[in-house]
């Protein structure tokens, strides 16, 4: 080897030799730490399938392309990585012979191609991404805020530097090998990097170019590794190869999401049976969600360690747009950075843990939920000090609470990090052991145990939202004995039955169903809260209670097919009673809605006079409907059969829909830290309509029709949007339908005092309205004998909980309420958390309360002190 070519080839191989070293070294800890997590269930199962949404996430880039030039520049980037890694050994071998080709494929035209091709496309892709983060998406509050930008830049001008070296090098073998064989023309092996370089000399200095070049490639690729060696945590380079697995054990095989059915609780890789509470070891107690980051699911580490740190989680989740603590991106990454550092504490043997470094100790004795406002330093692994003990807690209250649950993160993470299932399982150890949670919630326990729903009212009032029909509703156990005689359970829930405003769904849903023929019943009095805001909140023994209670109710009825018009409601009775063993094939109204129109059963009509046109409606997406279950067109399927009427779709729609903010049991809590979510959404939806007469935001559920409807409520007190209201798709379906029923001076006078459609609307051809005749009224059969009540079983004596501390009291704002039947009333707005919110010293679950035995809360409103 010539002297000058020695060098290079020294300095390239001592640092190939260490990178690889730091590189294995890294690879066996990140796995160490994963091992330190839970065990998980059915993460397995069906490999074929998971084999093939792997290669479908990879391929075809289905995660990433959300947003479509970002994802196709990173799939140049990525690809360019797989295909062009074997330009490395090339490299190597270069060192010593620089006409060395790889074994087989030598200087193959084919291969030649696909090399070329890839490095312009990696230099294209890489460069359109640096492009992006610095001037698209910008430094500020973007999704890139409190991302480690150093580590992304490094690795951005790294993928920059090979891409250029291996295109050099491309160009340089071509010279070399025009004066080795200048009988051949050669250009066809070098058909994208011929022209790159005029001559740069005779065949020496080629050659010294060739080894310097080949060396730099190598430095820069494995300097590259010893980085990534050194920093275990370093996602948005770390996530090239633990994406792949991430993806493989995601909860779904078939590759959907991991939305809709919250995780059961995992205990020790098995699903805990809360009948088998009495029984569970004390040492398990722990286990009833996550207290600690260790007590998460090997998965649940392997996700940390995935973050890439691209920040679409982020830029989607309505709590950060409106100013709250909460990013799941800040949230992962802490948790990341705790889990490596506490990591050494947890390995060592108990005998050596006091002689760990101060820093380590430290770490480990820090709360996982506890004071912590600066979360941004947090997800880069530097805790300020906080508290007496001087430790800051790794994820802040504030963050924990500010959670809906909407899902758009798991929506928008391309590496599949289930961010909701992380939250939920370390609310639920807030609140079943730790007894903390916003004060607001103590009113929505209270109510669920003692009444079956969350305003705590009489179950009597279930049944007041049949009173304004013109025909009787069946009733299971009074009017049909069971099930099997109708069509379908109609399941109201309780905003349907006593939230003024969703009462006015479900009569309509009622109404329309009764049009159509389609028969149907209710349980009345023995529909209960089906769970799913004391499940979201933390409190797993509040939604076993309530679910074991309505899988008795169902399985007795012989309930089958169900319709309701809560999104909350349909996934609870359709993917998470199913973990319960009861299997339900449960719709929401927009669908079977949509079906009966589609099958001529509901014949939506045009305004009789031609001179006035239908509504101006845009469409909200419930995130329980849409994002957890997958419903997007039936909605606007039937408000485009509505003829006469324009629709315009918000920004945000579909996947990428704005949350009302009540998800994630919010519609029990305040909102004192940013702005209201609900106004984010409703000025949205303000903007899109403007000034359109007889405009309309549609939604398809209770509670975001309450937010929407307040945040509407809120701004026409400014003036603004006085020309809009909101309805449920069913409401504004039967005010079509009924214009076929009503004879011509009954239809004018509900016609809309509206104006022409404008342009960019989408108007729908009028259909010419035939009779419909109202179903026969089915013969009710014989009443079922009345239910006999079993006797109440007095509740054990159950000792009181230690005195909560009061925090200090702040007066809030009181708004004139008419309660949860009256249209003023504006729910959310109880006690002021985060202001009067105590999260000390409630019941605790796990001691002093008996799972299945009610408890007494009485008539004070602090949940906590009643035993």
């Amino acid at each position: 080897m010539p002297v000058q070519h020695l060098v290079p080839a020294i300095l390239a191989l001592a640092v190939m030799v260490v990178g690889l070293a730091l590189f294995i070294r890294a690879i066996v800890k990140i796995v160490n730490v994963i091992k330190l997590g839970q065990p998980t269930l059915g993460r397995a199962d069906n490999p074929g399938s998971r084999w093939g949404t792997l290669v479908k996430e990879t391929l075809g880039h289905t995660r990433m392309l959300q947003i479509s030039w970002v994802g196709a520049a990173h799939w140049m980037v990525a690809f360019g990585f797989i295909v062009l890694f074997l330009t490395l050994p090339n490299a190597v071998a270069q060192l010593f012979n620089q006409e060395a080709a790889l074994p087989i494929i030598g200087h193959w035209p084919v291969y030649a191609w696909v090399t070329e091709i890839f490095g312009w496309l990696t230099f294209i892709g890489i460069a359109a991404l640096v492009i992006n983060r610095f001037v698209v998406v910008g430094t500020g509050k973007g999704r890139f805020f409190g991302s480690r930008t150093w580590q992304a830049v490094y690795v951005e001008f790294t993928i920059l530097a090979v891409g250029v070296c291996i295109m050099t090098l491309r160009a340089l073998e071509y010279q070399l090998l025009s004066i080795l064989h200048p009988e051949t023309d050669h250009k066809g092996e070098f058909p994208l990097s011929w022209f790159l370089l005029p001559q740069i000399g005779n065949e020496d200095t080629i050659r010294t170019a060739i080894v310097w070049v080949a060396a730099i490639k190598i430095i820069v690729s494995f300097a590259w590794m010893i980085v990534l060696g050194l920093n275990q945590t370093m996602g948005v380079a770390w996530h090239r190869f633990s994406a792949w697995p991430n993806i493989w054990f995601k909860r779904n095989a078939n590759g959907r999401t991991s939305l809709a059915a919250l995780q059961p609780i995992n205990i020790r890789g098995k699903e805990f049976d809360f009948d088998n509470f009495e029984d569970l070891a004390e040492e398990d107690q722990d286990l009833l969600g996550v207290g600690k980051v260790e007590n998460f699911t090997w998965k649940g580490l392997l996700d940390f360690t995935s973050c890439t740190e691209c920040g679409r989680c982020q830029a989607q989740c309505p709590a950060w747009a409106t100013d709250k603590p909460l990013s799941p991106k800040l949230l992962v990454m802490g948790l990341r950075e705790h889990a490596y550092a506490k990591a050494p504490y947890l390995q060592a043997a108990e005998s050596v843990r006091e002689s760990l470094p101060e820093e380590t100790r430290n770490e480990a004795a820090r709360a996982l939920v506890g004071p912590n406002p600066d979360a941004v330093a947090q997800a880069h692994g530097n805790p300020i000090t906080i508290g007496p003990d001087g430790l800051a807690g790794v994820i802040d209250p504030d963050v924990l609470w500010s959670c809906t649950s909407c899902g758009a993160c798991v929506q928008q993470c391309p590496v599949d990090i289930e961010h909701v299932d992380h939250i939920m399982d370390m609310r639920r150890f807030q609140v079943m052991i730790e007894s903390e949670f916003p004060s607001e919630l103590n009113q929505l326990y209270k109510g669920l145990e003692s009444k079956g729903n969350p305003w705590n009212l009489n179950k009597k009032g279930r049944l007041d939202w049949t009173k304004g029909l013109d025909f009787e509703v069946p009733i299971v156990g009074k009017d049909v004995e069971d099930l099997t005689s109708v069509d379908y359970l109609f399941w109201v829930g309780c905003a349907g039955a006593f939230e003024d405003r969703a009462k006015k769904t479900t009569q309509a849903v009622a109404e329309l169903l009764h049009t159509a023929g389609v028969t149907f019943a209710i349980l009345g009095k023995d529909e209960t809260c089906t769970g799913d805001s004391a499940r979201r909140s933390g409190n797993e023994f509040v939604y076993q209670q309530l679910a074991a209670e309505n899988k008795e109710t169902l399985t007795e009825a012989k309930a089958q097919k169900v319709v309701t018009t809560c999104p909350h409601c349909m996934n609870t009775l359709k993917n998470e009673y199913r973990q319960l063993g009861l299997e339900l094939d449960v719709v929401h109204h927009t669908q079977l809605l949509n079906r009966l129109v589609r099958d001529g059963q509901l014949t939506p009509v045009a305004p009789q006079d031609a001179s006035v046109a239908g509504r101006s409606i845009t469409y909200h997406d419930p995130c329980y409907l849409g994002r957890h279950n997958q419903v997007y067109d039936a909605p606007r399927e039937l408000v485009g059969a509505i003829p006469g009427a324009g629709f315009t779709e918000l920004n945000r729609n579909r996947e990428k829909s704005f949350c009302c903010g009540a998800g994630g049991a919010r519609m029990w809590m305040e909102e004192t830290i940013g702005t209201r979510i609900n106004l984010n959404r409703t000025e949205e939806a303000l903007q899109v309509l403007g000034d359109k007469p007889n405009a309309a935001v549609a939604t398809g559920c209770p509670f975001c029709r309450v937010m929407i409807s307040d945040g509407v409520t809120a701004k026409q007190a400014e003036g603004i949007g006085e020309n809009v209201e909101v309805l449920d798709v069913a409401q504004l379906l039967l005010e079509s339908v009924q214009r076929g029923q009503l004879t011509p001076a009954e239809a004018a006078a509900l016609e809309p005092q509206a104006a022409g459609v404008l342009l960019e609307e989408r108007p729908v051809e009028a259909k010419v309205a035939p009779e419909v005749k109202a179903a026969p009224k089915p013969e009710p059969e014989a009443k079922a004998a009345p239910k006999v009540e079993p006797e109440a079983k007095a509740a054990p004596e159950v000792k009181a909980a230690p005195e909560a501390k009061a925090a200090p009291k702040v007066e809030p704002e009181i708004k004139p309420q008419a309660g949860p039947s009256g249209e003023t009333a504006s729910y959310g707005e109880q006690t002021s958390y985060g202001e009067t919110a105590s999260y000390g010293e409630q019941t605790s679950y796990g001691e002093a309360t008996s799972y299945g035995e009610q408890t007494d809360y009485g008539s004070s409103e602090d949940y906590g002190k009643q035993s």
